[in-house]
């Protein structure tokens, strides 16, 4: 089994900044890429920001500039550094895992469950 936990969102102004974190557990021999999706009420779930395991990363266009992806120093982390945030950032935030079992070696997509950043303005 292996588990992805999300902390880190919460209510705040337009122009402010959160920073929101992705812990993976369980076991996990490798993960080849972790990714932060959102889903705003009555919208499809789209993907914000990704990062794999050579350091690049990619962004959403409507992000690009604002949000900044890392992976912590352990590689079982995953952060997303959100500043100057819009009323149109609210959304659930999950955290997306491409991560090879130890024991099987195979790679399973794993989610969390989501934290919800809200935005007013």
């Amino acid at each position: 089994q292996v588990q992805l936990v999300e902390s880190g969102g919460g209510l705040v102004q337009a122009g402010e900044s959160l920073r929101l974190s992705c812990v993976a557990s369980g076991s996990i021999f490798s993960i080849n890429a972790m990714a932060w999706y959102r889903q705003a009420t009555g919208k499809q779930r789209e993907l914000v920001a990704s990062v794999i395991s050579d350091g690049s990363t990619n962004y959403a266009d409507s992000v690009k500039g604002r949000f900044t992806i890392s992976r912590g120093n352990t590689k079982n982390t995953v952060y997303l550094q959100m500043n100057s945030l819009k009323p149109e950032d609210t959304a659930v935030y999950y955290c997306n895992a491409d991560i090879v079992r130890s024991w099987s070696r195979k790679a399973v997509d794993a989610w969390g469950q989501g934290t919800q950043v809200t935005v007013s303005s």
